[in-house]
């Protein structure tokens, strides 16, 4: 097995996904990028990539609520770049609203991409991973796939979800060096998190202020927002050999919040 390896990074246009697929690429890795977008500012993006570090960056534009998507992300991941090595499942969504008020489509579109994409992408790069004997997925969970806060139903049952579907998986990888984790983060101020904010302060009937104070770095007890970039970093150390015996865990990186 060489050192040159090839990761598919859902949702990694922005956010926490973006700080994944630069560490990984910083690593050395070949990245294929996903998610939503103005099509000349992704360009840039996986341009940059490349740049800074070296490694080939690809980019596919699949709706990873649609699993037909997800085969052809996957399909044109391998004539790319000939393998796939490392999965990373961070494409999400998130509405807040008492389960009374939920919107039922919304729901299905939470259950969708952020737990079920999941589990069709390991379903199609977990036999290579096997045939190869060595892969490593990477499931960006939430500190809600620990614990739950209100107003935040189909998030948690998904995020929950995932948790339980890297413990299966870490079993079924475990003899074929596939490690299988999830990273749990706390509140990163993402576009994701930026959109919470309103959404939370009117489900809850509080300010915005009060929302960031009172809410979210209320559960961290670090008082301080964690950083895509330490989330990068998590992700490329489990890619390493030095990482080889960690295998379905799920890690918080929350500030200390699961911790209380």
């Amino acid at each position: 097995m060489t050192d040159f390896r090839t990761a598919i990074v859902t949702g990694s246009t922005s956010g926490i996904g973006l700080a994944v697929a630069h560490a990984l690429a910083e690593a050395g890795h070949a990245v294929m990028l996903n998610g939503f977008g103005d099509p000349v500012e992704i360009d840039r993006l996986r341009a940059q990539i490349e740049a800074e570090t070296g490694a080939p960056v690809g980019y596919h534009d699949a709706d990873m609520s649609r699993p037909d998507e997800i085969v052809d992300l996957v399909d044109a991941t391998e004539a790319q770049f000939g393998r796939i090595d490392i999965l990373v499942n961070n494409a999400g969504i998130q509405t807040v609203a008492p389960i009374e008020e939920f919107p039922v489509d919304r729901y299905d579109q939470i259950i969708a991409v952020n737990m079920s994409a999941a589990w069709h992408a390991c379903r199609l790069t977990f036999a290579g991973m096997k045939a190869q004997r060595w892969g490593r997925v990477i499931n960006i969970a939430s500190a809600h796939g620990l614990v739950a806060s209100p107003c935040k139903s189909a998030y948690v049952m998904a995020k929950h979800g995932l948790v339980g579907l890297t413990k299966a998986l870490a079993l079924e990888g475990a003899e074929h060096e596939i490690t299988v984790n999830a990273i749990c983060p706390g509140y990163v101020m993402t576009p994701l998190v930026e959109k919470q904010i309103p959404e939370t302060a009117a489900a809850r009937g509080m300010t915005e202020e009060e929302v960031i104070r009172d809410v979210l770095l209320a559960a961290q007890h670090t008082r301080s927002f964690v950083r895509p970039g330490q989330i990068g970093a998590l992700a490329a150390y489990l890619c390493t050999a030095a990482a080889s015996q960690i295998t379905g865990a799920a890690l918080p990186i929350d500030g200390g919040w699961t911790a209380h």
